[in-house]
């Protein structure tokens, strides 16, 4: 049965803001080839997107119980690699996605994919006692 996946694309924002029109036109091919071979070997994307720098994003949280959430503009994390864009993905193959998406990653400069499980409403009990399960096996 399909799973839904979200492959998300963590890159250095700097290393892509510099990088010169052919190194984004190779880049830019190598997803074009990527859909293309989803495509012919059964995965369907259903979403996905290029996302803007980090820096225009907001972040919006309740710093203690009760309180009044709080915004504030981006960048948040202090980490080189921010997430830049990501694709949703359906498939029986997770295994074959994975070695489709390593067609991303053209040098060690491109960053990280990490390929992620949608919970789907009839799972979301389930993930979440698997998560309690190993919080309780770590502690």
């Amino acid at each position: 049965m399909a799973q839904e996946y979200v492959v998300l694309l963590h890159g250095d924002e700097r290393v892509w803001a510099e990088a010169e029109e052919a190194a984004r036109a190779t880049a830019y091919a190598a997803h074009g080839r990527f859909v293309e071979q989803c495509e012919e070997r059964g995965h369907t994307i259903t979403g996905g997107a290029e996302l803007a720098p980090a820096g225009t994003s907001l972040l919006v949280r309740v710093p203690e119980v009760g309180g009044a959430p709080v915004v504030t503009d981006g960048p948040f994390l202090e980490t080189v690699e921010q997430l830049g864009g990501y694709y949703q993905v359906r498939t029986d193959d997770v295994h074959d996605l994975a070695r489709l998406v390593a067609g991303l990653l053209l040098g060690p400069e491109d960053g990280t994919v990490e390929i992620r499980p949608v919970v789907t409403e009839g799972e979301t009990e389930a993930a979440g006692a698997d998560v309690a399960a190993r919080a309780t096996a770590d502690a």
